[in-house]
């Protein structure tokens, strides 16, 4: 665990703290040779070296975004695109649920060939 993401976690509002950590841990156990670290002010999970995911936390969310995600359809209230679709994000507000599950498989789906 990098000690850089670790404050930058511990930096937000006790709600926010729990979803990253949740994220965060997520993360590992999806992808066990995932390499943590802040770049561009925020986490980011890379697999041999390429970049697989990041965590951004803003006011009122936090978003998790995953790379290398063409394939992963758009579900309208869940996971959005960015870009030309090869990154997409889950935006987490307080108080919702979090399928974790769902997001590990996604992260297994768009790391596998990394």
């Amino acid at each position: 665990m990098n000690n850089d993401v670790t404050q930058y976690i511990n930096k937000t509002a006790p709600w926010q703290i729990d979803v990253c950590e949740k994220l965060r841990a997520m993360v590992h156990e999806t992808v066990p040779t995932v390499e943590e670290r802040l770049q561009y002010g925020k986490p980011h999970f890379l697999k041999n070296g390429q970049f697989a995911a990041v965590i951004a936390v803003s006011r009122n969310k936090v978003s998790f975004m995953v790379f290398n995600a063409t394939d992963i359809p758009v579900v309208k209230g869940f996971i959005r695109a960015l870009g030309q679709g090869e990154r997409k994000a889950v935006d987490i507000e307080e108080g919702r649920d979090v399928d974790y599950t769902r997001l590990a498989d996604i992260l297994g789906q768009t790391t596998v060939a990394l």
